[in-house]
């Protein structure tokens, strides 16, 4: 093997496993989403932390969620990495499109779901997104199409509904509002990774997140009509503590790694090995809550551990292959 194969081989594990760590942070986000939604009851037995006891709005959530990794990522950027706020002023409509549509309806559709149906639910009908990811990448960004492509994602698509229950006995009963919501997260989430893999080699992956993030920020502020309602909820510090933790641990961290992802493998890889997210929460669950996993929940984790193994071996990139440019990515391959 080559420096060159080794060097590409290096950089794809990379991206392997910064899409595992957003994985692991979004499964927690999506405990902690819907701990905000729900009040005292049996659904929080068990709990580690009682219910805030008031009702959360999925928007303003997304909006609190929006501004605050905003607020934290301009900082960090302001103070260490000036050179990454510089953009071009015709890259600003597409900044905007990524801001609104690729993350502030991600992070509302998704919660929204939540709210209406579960995290289980959530989960499920959002990693529909590798399919729609599968379909574009191939037709309009150029990935070399392959059979084991379709049979990741299937298998993927197949392994997240039997983790969160959906095939099991009684499977999942989605009103049909929820299951709106359930399918636009999942376009979202899969025009998110299509522009993300798209701006790979034009934005860092940092740039890409801190303006995409601060046009979310002004779309819900203008969507509200102010931020009222966000420092009020902020002004409660239980709430404000979960938000922050929302920001950082489901947000700036998970966001951050999937775009950097993408500079390294590809729209489709990425997406099928995010769908781990449902049994990373499984597995966490297990540990921490004592919630047992059935034979089937076992399968549908075994079924997306093989998908991802199989989407790796789906494409093998040509040791002559041109990497990212450092300076697009500030000098710092992780985006850090």
């Amino acid at each position: 093997m080559t420096a060159s194969s080794r060097d590409t081989a290096t950089r794809r594990a990379e991206g392997y496993g910064l899409v595992l760590l957003a994985a692991f942070c979004w499964a927690g986000g999506g405990l902690l989403a819907k701990w905000l939604f729900s009040a005292a009851g049996p659904d929080t037995a068990g709990w580690p932390f009682p219910p805030l006891g008031i009702e959360v709005d999925p928007v303003v959530l997304s909006a609190a969620r929006a501004v605050v990794s905003a607020a934290i990522a301009l900082v960090y950027l302001a103070v260490r990495r000036r050179e990454l706020l510089k953009v071009r002023r015709r890259d600003i409509p597409f900044l905007a499109v990524f801001g609104i549509l690729g993350l502030a309806m991600v992070h509302f559709a998704y919660f929204k779901t939540i709210s209406l149906t579960g995290v289980a639910t959530a989960i499920l009908l959002e990693y529909l997104a590798p399919v729609i990811v599968l379909v574009f990448s191939v037709t309009l960004l150029g990935e070399r199409f392959t059979f084991a492509l379709p049979s990741a994602v299937t298998l993927s698509v197949a392994g997240c509904a039997l983790m969160v229950g959906a095939l099991g006995p009684g499977g999942l009963v989605v009103p049909r509002e929820g299951l709106f919501w359930g399918l636009a997260s999942a376009v979202f989430f899969a025009g998110y990774s299509l522009m993300g893999k798209y701006a790979s080699g034009k934005f860092a992956p940092w740039t890409l997140l801190t303006y995409g993030l601060g046009f979310a920020s002004v779309f819900w502020l203008i969507v509200l009509g102010g931020p009222g309602e966000v420092i009020a909820l902020l002004s409660d510090w239980r709430a404000a503590i979960a938000v922050l933790a929302l920001a950082v641990v489901s947000t700036l961290i998970p966001f951050g790694a999937f775009l950097t992802a993408l500079t390294m493998i590809e729209a489709t890889q990425a997406s099928v090995t995010s769908t781990v997210e449902p049994v990373i929460a499984g597995v966490v669950a297990w540990f921490i809550f004592g919630e047992h996993l059935s034979v089937l929940q076992l399968l549908g984790g075994v079924l997306v551990v093989a998908a991802v193994l199989l989407s790796q071996a789906s494409t093998r990139v040509p040791a002559e292959m041109p990497l990212v440019d450092p300076d697009v990515l500030g000098g710092d391959a992780t985006g850090a």
